[in-house]
């Protein structure tokens, strides 16, 4: 039975006018073209192309060939080129991420992303709790820190690194701690939990330790959180990867810089619900997500003030 693939080279060879510009557009080696035509010229028993250094020319059943399979290869071709168009990416992709995600995630991205699928929209839903990704019918989960069932897909992007940090205008108040034992004299800002546990467990030169705190504040949303920390209300353990500009512009100072909680095992995480095949609108959005963020978490960043 005759192969295709290799009636499709000899067509482009044939309409090229020699092996190296049909090789080109194959984007193959001109050997491997040649070994092809060789290998079917075999199997049909004939020379298909009379072959000089300069010249190309189709032999009597060459030109048989041709004539009888190019335009049904064409047709061939048209089916899978319509069908491709059927495959573009399409419907709506729903995505649920952390609260924080658009002071790194730039809106120019998403600009982007539309006028590369115009077809697809984009469903977010913002919150720094964890979501039923199921029963909220959720395609794709951007989380930071949060630990996530086994039984879907993650990609990770970046380790977790949660900081201290406090405004310059509640350190001018009360002074900056030195110890983190110090740190239950002061006023901190919490995420809200249903446990409501008022302690931190960091990672420092000791190793881990765990440390009582003061929550005059909490709140479930982590941009909440970090405008509270901005304008004074006290110190927050804050992700450094929504932070880093803040305190690159001298509105945060990051404190106690030897500490920080951070686990190999969480961190910034993206999250398939659908198993495979994946919806190709679903896909193309991961894609899209894993390039930008990757390009993003790649970049130097910038060497924070700290107190």
């Amino acid at each position: 039975m005759l192969d295709l693939n290799d009636l499709a080279m000899f067509v482009q060879v044939v309409r090229a006018g020699s092996f190296s510009e049909a090789a080109r557009r194959l984007h193959m080696p001109a050997n491997t073209l040649s070994r092809r035509i060789d290998q079917l010229e075999v199997q049909l028993g004939t020379r298909l192309l009379h072959r000089s250094t300069r010249k190309l020319a189709l032999s009597t059943e060459g030109e048989v060939l041709f004539e009888r399979y190019a335009p049904a290869l064409d047709q061939i071709l048209e089916i899978g080129r319509l069908h491709a168009d059927k495959q573009a990416p399409s419907g709506s992709v729903r995505v649920t991420a952390m609260a924080g995600l658009f002071e790194f995630f730039r809106m120019e991205w998403l600009a982007e992303f539309y006028a590369r699928y115009p077809q697809v929209s984009v469903d977010f839903l913002l919150d720094d709790l964890p979501s039923d990704l199921i029963a909220e019918r959720i395609d794709l989960a951007l989380r930071m820190g949060v630990e996530t069932s086994s039984g879907f897909r993650v990609r990770r992007l970046a380790p977790s690194a949660m900081i201290l940090a406090a405004s310059p205008a509640y350190l001018a108040r009360r002074s900056s701690p030195r110890t983190l034992r110090e740190l239950a004299d002061h006023d901190c800002l919490t995420i809200s939990t249903r446990q409501g546990r008022n302690t931190w467990r960091l990672q420092g030169p000791r190793g881990t330790q765990e440390v009582s705190i003061n929550s005059r504040f909490a709140v479930n949303d982590m941009r909440v959180l970090t405008q509270a920390c901005v304008a004074g209300l006290g110190i927050a353990l804050l992700p450094q990867l929504i932070v880093e500009a803040i305190i690159a512009q001298g509105r945060l100072i990051h404190l106690l810089p030897a500490y920080r909680r951070s686990s190999a095992g969480l961190g910034l995480q993206l999250v398939y619900t659908s198993r495979p095949p994946v919806p190709p609108a679903v896909a193309a959005f991961a894609d899209f997500l894993l390039e930008k963020l990757g390009e993003a978490l790649a970049l130097p960043a910038e060497k924070p003030a700290s107190r």
